[in-house]
């Protein structure tokens, strides 16, 4: 069970965590030579998928090899190698990288802060990957708070704006940061192209959406059966949608649109997707979503006003306005879902605060008693975009990609001191200045 941060600063005060019989301790900040790095926590929050087995171990100690976690549990069960490096932080615990599957910011310069080709209504053939801009400002400022990956996908100015792509932050190489590309097929049910050229309406874009993927998802089959040997980067991402290689990150928030992602995207075509955004009113096809194996993945909106909207002829009617504010985490929650994970539409909010999109949830009722709020922001986005066979987790054979910090991860007081990226110290407070 978690406590909160300053309960641990208390704590640090009282307990002296040394170092296992014969492992030599360095202090934290300080960077070793050897190829095992042995790390050891009042706390390491383990949360991987299955709610079963151990998910939070205390007095731990997580051993890291060739960028790999190869063990992680109790010090009185874990025998640290005598070669490893030792790293002590004391009353700090240990927790998987966040993950965030809306972002817009690696490519951000002084010129660009977003990607949008406005020339098609659809744009499958568009790749966000060509724009990034590894070790940007707004990385460097998401790896001190802990944020170790992200789906870079283009804007919401088409209903089809491209393949996004998923980035590692904590590197300045861009054949280290990628994850994978395509990250997602990028598709916008409304909220935004209505304003492409002269404007267009909900029932032309959901028609040209159903047709670009029938048209795509025809070109992959034909592709599998060696009918097309030529390719075509027009329609190449279908190929991995059709496979399931990748899934469709939907920007979609009213219930109108969210039920047509859900019956087209995911009823019809049988693509994996997943809800982006899901505000407003979207919660209440909370049950079919999850009935239907769509996560959720909320934000940046993290709450919404209790509304009873009639319209009739001309005009908008409210009734029954009782003014009670909710959390939109909470009511996907409390509707049966149980895959909700949280993003921050960065810019929109900045990169670095997708913690206190969790902590925001938490404060609006969300349920936190199996640590859902962290989940959120680590294993479900990881299983979201099939990416948790690598990141999202502390368990054996994954990336070490992990943060140091003092308390809930999610909670605004807490400080995140050091980010590990596949076992490299990407960042650490002891010796630079905080980054914001």
């Amino acid at each position: 069970m978690i406590v909160c941060a300053l309960a641990l600063a208390a704590l640090a005060a009282l307990q002296d965590h040394a170092a296992p019989a014969g492992a030599a301790a360095t202090p934290a900040g300080v960077a070793g030579s050897a190829r095992g790095l042995a790390v050891l926590a009042a706390k390491a929050l383990a949360l991987p998928l299955s709610l079963e087995g151990a998910q939070v171990y205390d007095n731990a100690v997580l051993l890291v090899r060739d960028g790999k976690i190869e063990r992680i549990g109790r010090r009185a069960d874990v025998e640290v190698p005598a070669d490893y490096e030792v790293v002590d932080v004391g009353a700090r615990w240990i927790a998987p990288g966040m993950i965030d599957l809306h972002c817009h910011v690696a490519s951000k310069s002084f010129f660009v802060n977003d990607l949008n080709d406005m020339v098609y209504l659809a744009n499958p053939g568009l790749r966000a990957s060509t724009s990034v801009v590894p070790g940007n400002a707004d990385f460097q400022r998401a790896i001190a708070a802990g944020i170790t990956a992200v789906l870079y996908i283009p804007g919401s100015g088409t209903n089809i704006g491209g393949q996004g792509v998923l980035l590692k932050t904590g590197f300045e190489e861009y054949l280290r940061m990628e994850l994978r590309n395509p990250g997602s097929l990028k598709l916008a049910q409304a909220g935004n192209p209505e304003g492409y050229l002269i404007g267009v309406g909900r029932a032309f874009m959901n028609w040209n959406t159903r047709d670009t993927f029938v048209r795509g998802l025809a070109y992959a089959a034909r592709f599998a059966r060696g009918e097309v040997t030529a390719k075509d980067p027009q329609w190449e991402v279908f190929r991995d949608l059709l496979a399931k290689r990748t899934q469709v990150s939907t920007h979609t928030q009213i219930y109108q649109v969210v039920l047509a992602t859900l019956t087209m995207v995911r009823g019809e075509l049988g693509l994996d997707v997943y809800l982006d955004h899901g505000s407003f009113d979207g919660w209440r096809l909370a049950k079919l979503a999850w009935d239907m194996g769509v996560p959720a993945i909320l934000g940046p909106r993290a709450v919404s006003v209790s509304l009873n909207i009639e319209y009739r002829p001309g005009m908008f009617i409210v009734n029954d306005n009782d003014g009670r504010i909710y959390g939109m985490a909470e009511r996907y929650q409390a509707a049966g879902h149980r895959m909700i994970g949280f993003n921050t539409d960065s810019p929109v909010i900045a990169q670095e605060e997708l913690p206190l999109q969790a902590a925001m949830a938490a404060r609006y009722g969300f349920e936190t008693h199996n640590v859902e709020h962290v989940r959120g922001l680590t294993i479900v986005p990881a299983v979201t975009a099939g990416i948790n066979h690598r990141v999202g987790s502390l368990e054996p054979g994954k990336d070490a990609d992990f943060i140091v910090c003092d308390g809930d991860p999610a909670d605004p007081r807490t400080t995140v001191s050091i980010t590990f990226v596949e076992g490299e110290r990407v960042y650490d407070d002891a010796t630079e200045r905080r980054r914001w």
